[in-house]
């Protein structure tokens, strides 16, 4: 799935969160400044109810009330408010104002003012009114007069406007800028990753000379370029390695198909000149003979390259099955028996009757057969050669000893090489031990090259196997 913009989600990531923040800070504001104009509001309601109470006069047996306009001049407004008032004696009768002036069904008076604040609609609009009571004393009692104040609310959403607008502008005018300086800062900050994606783009992929440098990177994307620099070195060795190996198995097949060619230039020859044959018979004994020698070496070259490149693909790590080591030692010793015997070479097997590890039967066999193999060619004849498997410490190792030349120590990395061999005039391709390495690296496996502890000579090949049991 195709992944959305680094810059957008970096933005988002950053973004997001400020808007979530200017959201709730914005309520907030609003609920402060929501607090502070209906604190205002209900105060000039009561200021006005307290200015009509202090104007109600006896005249006679009876209650006056005049509404003076000092109690209207509190909620002179531009928003031109409708303020409606309603003073009532015990029975209902009204002394001043609008005579159905809704008053509270449940009158719960608050504080010394005994007051209370209450949310109507009358004359077809909202109202925010107050409710209050006065005590009216003659010779025959106390009256209570119920003084009512109500206001429409225009004065009160201007006054939270104006209390809560200049903050939220402030928070959006810093939303705004913090948005322009993310992409901003986004945008420089990811010029080294695009000129980084450029560099790479304009290079040939067939020539492995790219080294990024890390100074010219953040230090969270050094680890990147050292990653793919660390690649590129591990392409351009493995490319290098290639190299080698074509131009060394060309120089290996060069020379045996020269002389098939000139083998068979001469067989023409000498079918061409019949007459001949009983003089040249020696000589086409011995033709015959080195063409078969040559074409030995061609199929054993081939052979053993098909094996290493076997042990090489990607497969060979991961397509394990459980595999009998002592099983697999035994069945080398038995078929290698042979050329044990023809140069009277000792051959012995120390082995369990089982040890298990993880591998491929055909490349395990072609490991310990390698293995044996190279042990008797390099082995002089009336030598000595013995495998052994043994199991230790959650192990199980494989050990071909011999008595034979040994290598030396310092060229006991090189004879790992592809066609690397210590004598130039001895047996074999050169790819032996290069096979060996390559499958036990397959196998999770380590090759060890060591002098033979139990002779005057000769070498001890280890190949330790994880276990299996």
């Amino acid at each position: 799935m195709k992944r959305a913009s680094l810059r957008l989600r970096l933005a988002l990531w950053l973004l997001l969160p400020m808007s979530v923040f200017v959201a709730i800070c914005g309520y907030l504001n609003w609920r402060n400044a929501a607090e502070v104009a209906d604190y205002v509001q209900d105060h000039d309601l009561l200021s006005s109810a307290k200015v009509l109470s202090d104007r109600l006069i006896w005249e006679g047996n009876d209650v006056q009330a005049s509404v003076p306009p000092s109690a209207l001049s509190l909620f002179v407004s531009p928003e031109r408010d409708r303020v409606f008032l309603s003073v009532t004696g015990m029975n209902g009768e009204v002394l001043a104002g609008s005579p159905d002036f809704p008053l509270p069904a449940v009158r719960k008076p608050e504080g010394v003012d005994r007051a209370q604040w209450y949310d109507t609609h009358f004359a077809g609009v909202p109202l925010r009114a107050v409710v209050t009571t006065r005590a009216m004393y003659e010779a025959g009692g106390a009256r209570d007069i119920t003084i009512a104040v109500g206001k429409t609310e225009g004065s009160r959403d201007h006054m939270l406007r104006t209390l809560w607008w200049p903050s939220m502008e402030y928070l959006l005018i810093a939303l705004a800028l913090a948005i322009a300086l993310a992409v901003a800062a986004l945008t420089l900050e990811l010029r080294p990753i695009v000129r980084l994606s450029q560099q790479l783009a304009q290079r040939d992929p067939l020539h492995l000379d790219l080294v990024v440098d890390p100074a010219a990177l953040h230090s969270e994307l050094r680890p990147v370029a050292d990653t793919i620099n660390r690649f590129v070195g591990q392409l351009k060795a493995h490319s290098e390695a290639q190299r080698r190996f074509i131009a060394d198995a060309a120089h290996q097949l060069r020379t045996p198909l020269a002389m098939q060619a000139s083998q068979i230039e001469f067989a023409r020859y000498t079918r061409q000149h019949r007459g001949e044959w009983d003089t040249r018979r020696a000589d086409m004994d011995a033709m015959w003979l080195a063409m078969q020698t040559s074409n030995r070496r061609l199929v054993d070259v081939t052979n053993k390259l098909l094996l290493l490149a076997q042990a090489e693909h990607g497969d060979a790590h991961t397509q394990l099955e459980r595999v009998d080591l002592a099983a697999v030692a035994l069945r080398c010793v038995e078929q290698l028996a042979a050329l044990a015997d023809r140069r009277r070479i000792d051959l012995g097997l120390e082995a369990p009757d089982a040890a298990f590890v993880m591998a491929q039967p055909a490349l395990l066999d072609a490991l310990a057969g390698n293995l044996l193999d190279n042990a008797l060619r390099y082995t002089q004849e009336g030598g000595r050669v013995t495998v052994g498997v043994r199991q230790v410490q959650g192990a199980v190792e494989l050990t071909v000893e011999d008595n034979g030349p040994g290598i030396a120590p310092e060229v006991r990395e090189r004879v790992f090489e592809r066609f690397y061999r210590v004598a130039q005039d001895a047996e074999g391709t050169g790819l032996g031990l290069a096979i060996v390495r390559e499958i036990a690296r397959a196998f999770d496996a380590n090759v060890d090259l060591a002098a033979n502890p139990r002779e005057a000579q000769g070498l001890l090949v280890t190949v330790r196997f994880p276990s299996a049991a």
